[in-house]
């Protein structure tokens, strides 16, 4: 075992562990990208980039299909709309140069991978300014290991994979005094989202409260507070309504009665409501204990006894305590990553020597601790159960190769069925132009989110770059994968039963013809006759659905 305490070694061992968990988790994203587990949001990033790399930044059909002009007001999904609106993340641009050269959803998977291994390594980095090379070794094992890391990084690609590898870049800035790197990624933290001012928010209370450096920490936490107003009340409104008519309302509704909110206004709700908002802080207490010790598990609950964990990570778990039905308290959700940097750096500066009792002391006048032998076991058996737990949570269907992703009623696809699936949706995707738009189901989005306008079924209609409304030129839909997990998943059974009809009468109305079919896989072309033998496999696909 990597916690053995054994003679230490050099730092090729640490940069090997970190190329071996590169390795295992990219391999593991692009396992699920190929077997088409990747779902929408890895297709809504790619046709970001994708929009990025051909100078409409930031704009995308998919996330417009999100947006509340489309769910509350029933307007059409435009090409022209930008994301910035939904989510405020100018730091995706840092990666435009890669993307450029690699136009793929795999690069995205591959980056994702790279977010993490690197961030293990600079934790590493972070660890041996305090303390000495196998402890330092142990807790970057234990982020490696760390199911709030693992399932977050084995999901989508996301915006806030890039969290800890800017935060351990910021914190090891600050333990060696650079302060001008400091500064240029305190700047990289707020670009990630408008809501990363809030982990940031954590670094500058630690830095202000343990009287290490007030007056960067003073300076860290209004910088904060200030992005996060001036973004989320004057720049994402520029773009849409997105903020305050949808996400406030979906996030924090209990506290306003409005269909309408800014940020402002939420804020001034919680305050004038102190009992409603002490009772989202302490409820569900045993979610919320359950959500802290998947945290706390892989450094074996080290965290929980160090004040600087509570500070750092104690703005987003409260962001994500006060949310409405506390939606964020899940270790497989990736706004787990805002309170990942906070927990390790805390174990940290408790091995380091600083606890309760002595926080406030400079650091030099405390004594750093040595995990005993019978603690080093006890490390070792919560990272193993750490790792345990993650292939049995399956995180994002990231496992389904191995587990059933339901085990009453009994649905599991084994490996070959998988690929040999693959290969089928393949050949029936290689038919559409890449220039065509496209409506697809959920895990057929992310292969065909290259382009321009791209929706999800079952919408077919969307706003050219004229502003005139059109049809998509191809449909593609997978059946068969939603009737193989209906009998154990509503959401898949409600879009079957959807489904079928609309595609029912689109071939009926003349509108589409169907051009191919097989096994549940439909492909539709606009304005095109119907294939005789691709009618007869889908006459037979719904005769033998109906009998099951």
């Amino acid at each position: 075992m990597l916690l053995s305490w054994r003679k230490e070694a050099d730092l090729r061992r640490v940069v090997a562990i970190a190329a071996a968990f590169f390795l295992v988790i990219a391999g593991l994203l692009l396992h699920r990208y190929f077997t088409y587990y990747a779902s929408y949001d890895q297709g809504i990033f790619n046709q970001v980039f994708w929009n990025n790399a051909h100078g409409n930044f930031f704009q995308s059909t998919l996330s417009s299909q999100l947006s509340t002009d489309v769910i509350h007001a029933g307007e059409l999904p435009r090409v022209d709309y930008r994301r910035l609106g939904q989510h405020f993340t100018p730091a995706l641009l840092f990666w435009w140069p890669i993307y450029r050269l690699f136009p793929s959803p795999v690069t995205l998977s591959v980056l994702q991978a790279a977010f993490a291994a690197i961030a293990g390594l600079l934790l590493y980095f972070l660890a041996r300014k305090h303390l000495e090379h196998r402890l330092s070794l142990a807790i970057m094992v234990s982020f490696y290991g760390g199911i709030a890391v693992l399932n977050p990084y084995l999901a989508n690609f996301h915006d806030l994979g890039q969290i800890p590898l800017f935060m351990f870049g910021l914190l090891l800035a600050m333990e060696y005094r650079r302060w001008a790197i400091f500064g240029l990624l305190c700047l990289a933290i707020l670009a990630v989202r408008e809501d990363s001012a809030i982990p940031l928010f954590g670094v500058g209370a630690y830095l202000l409260a343990s009287r290490r450096h007030p007056g960067i920490g003073a300076g860290v936490c209004t910088l904060s507070v200030g992005y996060f107003v001036l973004v989320t009340n004057v720049f994402m409104p520029i773009f849409s309504d997105d903020i305050s008519k949808r996400f406030m309302i979906e996030e924090f509704g209990q506290y306003i009665d409005s269909e309408e909110a800014s940020t402002l206004e939420v804020l001034w709700a919680m305050v004038s409501q102190p009992g409603l908002l002490l009772r989202e802080l302490v409820t569900p207490l045993d979610g919320t204990l359950e959500y802290l010790v998947g945290h706390w598990l892989p450094l074996a609950f080290i965290p929980a006894l160090s004040p600087t964990t509570w500070l750092m990570s104690g703005p987003p778990l409260l962001k994500m305590t006060l949310t409405e039905s506390n939606s964020g308290l899940n270790t497989s959700i990736r706004y787990a990553l805002n309170v990942v940097p906070g927990m390790f750096y805390g174990a940290i500066i408790w091995w380091r020597g600083q606890g309760f009792r002595r926080f406030g002391r400079s650091l030099e006048q405390v004594t750093p601790r040595s995990p005993a032998r019978n603690f080093r076991r006890f490390w070792r058996f919560c990272l193993i159960i750490s790792l345990i737990l993650v292939p049995f949570t399956n995180p994002s269907r990231t496992f389904s190769f191995a587990l059933p992703d339901s085990y009453q009623p009994l649905v599991y696809v084994p490996l070959p069925q998988q690929w040999q699936r693959a290969g089928e949706i393949h050949q029936l995707l290689a038919q559409i132009p890449r220039e065509a738009s496209v409506t697809a189901s959920t895990y057929i989005v992310p292969h065909l989110s290259g382009r321009r306008a791209i929706l999800r079924m079952p919408r077919i209609e969307y706003l050219n770059d004229a502003g005139t409304a059109e049809t998509v030129q191809f449909i593609a839909v997978d059946l068969g994968r939603l009737r193989r997990y209906q009998v154990a998943f509503g959401s898949d059974r409600d879009r079957y039963n959807t489904f079928v009809p609309v595609i029912n009468n689109l071939i009926e109305s003349g509108q589409y013809g169907l051009i191919d079919a097989r096994n549940g896989l439909v492909l539709l072309e606009r304005g095109q006759p119907s294939n005789p033998t691709a009618l007869t496999d889908w006459q037979t696909f719904l005769s033998i659905s109906s009998t099951e």
